[in-house]
């Protein structure tokens, strides 16, 4: 693969992530947009207590500055408290009101918990309680208010945000201590809905964009290995339909591998990016071969040159340190000591591909996070320890034990063949072993 295509396969798997997150963030916005508005078109909260001994409990009202955000986009907000005694909500500048509170026991809001409002509709508040000796002036009195109400039962206090420094007061309206009701807060956010639906649609042709990059190059890919050498266009009719291979022609540099990690930054720079197109890969595969039995082939040719690649890069490196041959940046096959190859599967069930993944493949799972650390060749399984025991080995003999080397070759075997599996490559269940 060349250095145009590797860059392009990264830029569309960037694309692909930003439409990914732009979908989940614009749908997120609809969704809370339409399940959480009132009949005035609030987003409102369930209520909850407010009750707290103290003088006044505060809140920010808005973010801190100037923030011509608010100004072009209006937003307001909705405060309602019930008590049975007269209450006083208000909003002031910060400086006025800590002014104002300067020596006064009260509690300012830190932090809203949510866990449990998807279930049961609570909701709770945690404070920050500062202390003090002193009594504060009848709220009605003072004139810094920009916004505010008082009395009895329930009161409700609606604010466009401004510009500015702004904090929330709720306190009796008499100043006397000890605030025991219930509050409900809301805003009314009228861009919110249009500002979901812009994302989704940026996302959508994001989506596409990024993904038509992918596809494009792992065709073109495709037709560059087909040139090269044929592919086989159905599974083995025996063994199971996976072809790992691991040629040791010369014996490793001794004291290589101690640096391999700092030499493979590029392609641990390049290889996230990779899997995360291989995933929605994946899903877009599994969806297909739901309705329609096949897998496509683009997608197919794709993941099989991410597995390969990443195999050539275990090889080289962690999972087995069998060459000091530098892996190339292809996903074809061919030109080098390790290699990985998954015939094409013309017809797969629609039914196991529900299953297959997740269920059938539990026990195979759980030896392979024995084998590979549940993360591949960064992590610390067996296969890892095995290849540092034969680096040093290298290190003071010049040689690598062949038996380590076998058993490292087969674990990684039934690892990619669990991973073809998982991937929906084929339908053959992957085998108890580690020899071909």
């Amino acid at each position: 693969m060349s250095a145009g295509k590797v860059v392009g396969l990264i830029l569309g798997s960037l694309v692909l992530a930003v439409g990914v997150a732009l979908l989940f963030g614009g749908g997120g916005l609809v969704a809370v947009n339409l399940g959480f508005a009132d009949s005035d078109g609030f987003l409102t909260l369930a209520p909850a207590d407010l009750e707290r001994d103290t003088y006044a409990v505060t809140g920010e009202a808005v973010f801190e500055g100037d923030w011509i955000w608010w100004w072009r986009f209006p937003t307001t907000v909705r405060i309602r408290l019930t008590s049975v005694k007269p209450v006083f909500i208000g909003i002031a500048p910060r400086a006025d009101l800590a002014t104002y509170l300067t020596g006064v026991p009260h509690a300012e809001i830190e932090d809203l918990d949510f866990r449990d409002y998807w279930s049961d509709r609570t909701w709770t508040m945690s404070y920050r309680d500062l202390l003090g000796a002193g009594a504060p002036g009848l709220p009605t009195e003072q004139t810094f208010w920009r916004a505010s109400v008082h009395g009895e039962g329930t009161q409700t206090l609606a604010w466009t945000i401004e510009p500015g420094d702004w904090m929330l007061v709720m306190m009796n309206a008499d100043g006397t201590r000890g605030l025991d009701a219930v509050g409900s807060f809301a805003a009314h956010v009228p861009w919110l809905l249009g500002l979901g639906i812009g994302a989704l649609v940026v996302g959508i042709v994001l989506f596409g964009v990024g993904l038509l990059v992918i596809l494009l190059i792992a065709r073109s890919t495709r037709a560059g290995a087909r040139d090269e050498r044929p592919r086989p266009e159905a599974p083995a009719t025996e063994g199971f339909p996976l072809t790992l291979r691991a040629d040791m022609t010369d014996a490793p540099s001794p004291a290589l591998w101690l640096i391999k990690w700092f030499l493979l930054i590029p392609h641990f720079i390049v290889l996230p990016f990779l899997w995360f197109a291989f995933c929605v890969s994946w899903i877009l595969s599994f969806v297909a071969i739901l309705f329609t039995g096949r897998y496509p082939r683009g997608l197919f040719d794709y993941n099989v040159g991410v597995l390969r690649w990443t195999w050539r890069v275990g090889y080289y490196s962690y999972q087995a340190l069998g060459t000091d041959r530098y892996p190339p940046f292809r996903l074809r096959a061919g030109g080098y000591p390790a290699d990985l190859d998954v015939p094409y599967p013309e017809r797969l069930s629609r039914g196991l591909v529900l299953v297959k993944w997740w269920l059938l493949a539990v026990p195979h799972y759980i030896i392979g996070a024995v084998f590979q650390g549940g993360g591949g060749f960064q992590s610390w399984g067996l296969v890892f320890i095995l290849t540092i025991f034969a680096g040093v080995a290298l290190l003071f003999t010049g040689k690598y034990p062949k038996d380590i080397f076998r058993l490292v070759v087969g674990m990684n075997r039934w690892s990619y063949r669990v991973c073809a599996y998982a991937a929906l490559m084929t339908d053959a269940y992957p085998p108890f072993k580690l020899e071909e």
